[in-house]
């Protein structure tokens, strides 16, 4: 059965960095997933099936958490001791801010424009790249782990936050004009 205590990690077999085999993780994820299954326990006692319950439930949220980039970094931060206030932190970085406004703003341009799948499809390349970045910055701030590198990997977490929700925008607007059609 299932062991309970190991992080998510150790559950997938897979050393602890923010950086992930993502085929080995889907890999895992199928083999975990086969073992625990509540079909193979359909005979099995209450606890048996109460157990392959849970374990399959704690497996596919090991497996989201650590195949989102956000998700697994605030993760990541709860194994070094820092805890994220969800929805009640955000960065200070001023400057990043201001240029979310203009984002935002040139995101509600977009609609207007000739060709506002054209902008769209930039405009989310654009937000893409920016994300990519940060992925990489918190790579590297991961790999040393010191207490200024695991400060500014949370700082980098929470524009990754503004940047997937200026990305789901995007992509909430482009199914907008498609229902306009």
């Amino acid at each position: 059965m299932l062991d309970f205590s190991k992080n998510y990690f150790e559950l997938f077999g897979l050393p602890v960095g923010y950086i992930v085999d993502t085929e080995q993780l889907s890999a895992h994820y199928r083999e975990l997933q086969r073992a625990v299954h509540p079909d193979r326990f359909a005979n099995a006692t209450e606890q048996e099936r109460r157990l392959s319950m849970q374990g399959a439930v704690r497996i596919n949220e090991a497996y989201e958490t650590l195949k989102d980039p956000v998700l697994r970094a605030s993760y990541l931060l709860s194994l070094n001791g820092i805890e994220m206030e969800h929805g009640r932190e955000t960065t200070r970085d001023a400057a990043f801010l201001m240029e979310q406004m203009e984002l935002r703003e040139e995101l509600e341009a977009a609609r207007d424009k000739p060709d506002p799948y054209a902008v769209i499809a930039e405009f989310m390349t654009d937000v893409n790249r920016r994300i990519n970045g940060l992925i990489a910055q918190m790579a590297v701030q991961f790999e040393s782990a010191t207490p200024e590198q695991l400060a500014a990997a949370k700082e980098n977490l929470l524009k990754m936050q503004f940047l997937k929700k200026l990305r789901f925008d995007a992509e909430s607007l482009e199914a907008e004009l498609d229902d306009a059609l």
